[in-house]
């Protein structure tokens, strides 16, 4: 499973969001890594603009470039506005649904509890962190000691964590079940889709 192993601090201070989760060096170092961080004025193109607003996105879900591809080409052939139904797409992975659940305290271990095996959809092992969820899907943790441990210390860890309105969750059952497919607004997402849609499109 490929899956991006570099240093995060770099990447969130290069685009100037909190990709990964904590924010407290941008408040320290609000400008991009590297000597000419604090003065660089660069101006950027259109192209420029629409890959940093991509790759905030791809990393924000932790996919690769050809899996973040993928995921543009399927919304591109499904009816409505091409960068929401993007959004969903990516709202709709697994891990992304097991991390809003709270049974992991970040999307990288939320991928990695799917990949190791400790979650089902539907009462069927899934093992496969990009696995689309659809409505009504149930999502649980395995039936099984490690499991249950696992999911209940992130459960316990996450309870600062808002669940979204369009997930609802039983956290002493440890269960999750997908409402509704969430809007463009209540995804809020942390880059402009619009101008990924644009980028792909040149």
């Amino acid at each position: 499973m490929a899956r991006y192993t570099g240093p995060r601090t770099r990447i969130s201070r290069r685009f100037g969001v909190p990709i990964f989760g904590n924010s407290k060096y941008l408040e320290r170092r609000p400008y991009g890594p590297g000597v000419h961080g604090p003065k660089s004025r660069r101006k950027h193109s259109d192209y420029a603009i629409g890959l940093i607003e991509k790759q905030k996105l791809r990393y924000f879900y932790g996919l690769m470039e050809r899996q973040f591809r993928n995921a543009y080409e399927k919304a591109l052939r499904m009816r409505g506005v091409t960068g929401e139904k993007l959004l969903q797409i990516l709202e709709g992975r697994l891990d992304n649904l097991v991390y809003h659940a709270g049974f992991a305290l970040t999307r990288p271990a939320a991928r990695q509890l799917v990949a190791h095996g400790h979650v089902k959809v539907n009462g069927r092992k899934v093992d496969v962190p990009s696995f689309a969820v659809k409505v009504n899907d149930v999502i649980e943790v395995r039936d099984h000691n490690v499991s249950k441990q696992l999911a209940a210390k992130n459960v316990e860890g996450a309870t600062s964590r808002v669940v979204p309105d369009w997930l609802s969750v039983d956290k002493a059952a440890l269960k999750a079940t997908l409402l509704r497919v969430p809007s463009r607004d209540e995804i809020n997402p942390i880059a402009n889709e619009q101008a990924v849609v644009e980028f792909y499109s040149r």
